[in-house]
């Protein structure tokens, strides 16, 4: 029986981009003005906010619901794509561009995108080989 997977080497930098990113919103929502470079620097920390919110709950959905086990790229990724939404849907809301509409059609598209990711990785997995030392102390 392989060993529970375990949220021990990912705490440490979950916490220190949620504190960077939800601090650093604070500070640019209540201490700048609304120009460009604070403008910009707003979705950069809301990316990594949001990325770093999500990283545990998709950790967390992923090892308890999931039947197969993923790496851990590949849920760093999901919860880059919940930035990246985000992130869009907050740049999309300054042109006032945001209806229902775009919610659901970014959202499927993401999840698309994310689907297709998966099947061409599984499809190109292969079976680790094992060296010939190995192969000739195990028993038949």
């Amino acid at each position: 029986m392989s060993p529970k997977p375990t949220f021990r080497p990912y705490i440490f930098s979950t916490i220190f981009l949620m504190l960077l990113g939800w601090g650093g919103l604070y500070l640019i929502t209540f201490y700048t003005l609304p120009f460009i470079w604070p403008r910009w620097g707003f979705f950069a920390l809301w990316l990594t906010a949001l990325t770093a919110t999500a990283f545990p709950i998709i950790y967390f959905v992923t090892t308890r619901f999931s039947s197969e086990k993923l790496e851990p790229q590949v849920m760093v990724r999901r919860a880059l794509w919940v930035g990246v939404y985000g992130a869009t849907l907050a740049w999309l809301q300054l042109a006032r561009l945001v209806n229902v509409y775009v919610i659901l059609g970014l959202a499927f598209g993401l999840i698309a995108f994310e689907s297709i990711l998966r099947l061409r990785e599984r499809a190109r997995w292969r079976v680790p080989e094992v060296p010939e030392a190995e192969q000739h102390d195990q028993p038949a």
